[in-house]
């Protein structure tokens, strides 16, 4: 296969965890043909097709230059057999636009994954409110009245931007209430941006639990990741410790419920993010953690993850 990634720049990858480098290495081991570009060299001009600057890309094996440019040509990206779509959040309208090129690349006869209106139609942090039997308490407004409501109701809250990533823009308000106020003010910009409210879990002394989910069938572990020093976030970004550990039963009985049905809808891979019992995010854009898992417990995620790659570019 010649697959390409579309992805952040390749200069800023940090191997030793970056799960894009951990699918590109098993691709190229396979005797995949690797390409990349970044979402600004995607171009698409009147009455022709949608094409990139590609570089064509052999991993050494080595750090810091961990990989060799052997060519940089313009391609359709209809001649690659598969396009991967791995650029990092935040989902600004950049990346919005990026994936209107990537889905007529697609009427072109490219095959994406994960698929682009997929991506659009499935904001992370959102797309949890599609499977309230799974989640706790939660609200989306920008209606500064109805998150104090919210507070008075459940003592405790997270409040967090709707475009945020890596536990940016995540706040705690316990039941004194003290600066709601001004976290209010900060996330909704007196009233132009919408956030999201969730009652706080106390099950995040145990971790906020990745669960991978690729082809429609769930990763058997997961990553827990522990928030540290009194932090209320777990994110690794935010120096949360991951912790690999196996699904227990709730963990498997939502990906089961949740997997098939996103898969159905053209996203290869996903990343559920619960606490406890409740799931509190949906990671569609470029999930993480294959690293993490397969270091810590020898389930190499990469390869089920290029396996199921294989079999949908071939559909």
């Amino acid at each position: 296969m010649n697959i390409l990634f579309v992805a952040d720049p390749l200069e800023s990858f940090q191997t030793y965890k970056d799960t894009t480098f951990a699918m590109m290495r098993e691709a190229q081991a396979r005797g995949h043909t690797v390409a990349a570009c970044e979402p600004r060299e995607l171009v698409w001009r009147s009455g022709g097709v949608v094409q990139a600057q590609v570089r064509q890309i052999r991993l050494t094996g080595e750090a810091p230059q961990w990989f060799v440019a052997e060519s940089t040509t313009v391609r359709e990206l209809r001649q690659f057999d598969a396009v991967v779509m791995r650029k990092d959040p935040p989902f600004d309208s950049e990346f919005f636009y990026a994936t209107h090129l990537l889905e007529q690349a697609e009427r072109e006869g490219a095959q994406v994954f994960n698929k682009p209106r997929a991506l659009r139609d499935h904001p992370e942090k959102l797309a949890v409110m599609e499977f309230p039997q799974f989640i706790g308490p939660t609200l989306v407004t920008r209606d500064a009245a109805v998150v104090r409501a919210f507070h008075q109701e459940h003592r405790d809250i997270i409040l967090k931007q709707l475009d945020g990533m890596g536990g940016s823009g995540i706040f705690r308000v316990k039941d004194d209430g003290l600066n709601l106020g001004a976290i209010i003010e900060t996330l909704n910009r007196d009233g132009a941006q919408s956030l999201m409210v969730q009652k706080f879990l106390p099950a995040i002394s145990e971790g906020d639990k990745r669960v991978l989910v690729i082809g429609g069938k769930p990763v058997p572990f997961c990553l827990a990741r522990i928030p540290q020093g009194g932090e209320v976030r777990g994110n690794l970004a935010a120096g949360g410790l991951g912790v690999a550990q196996p699904l227990n039963a709730v963990d498997r009985a939502v990906a089961e419920a949740i997997g098939p049905v996103l898969a159905a809808r053209g996203l290869l891979l996903v990343g559920l993010d619960i606490i406890g019992t409740s799931l509190t995010e949906i990671n569609v854009t470029s999930p993480t953690c294959f690293q993490e898992i397969t270091e810590q417990t020898g389930f190499d995620v990469a390869a089920m993850f290029m396996d199921a790659l294989q079999a949908a570019a071939r559909r």
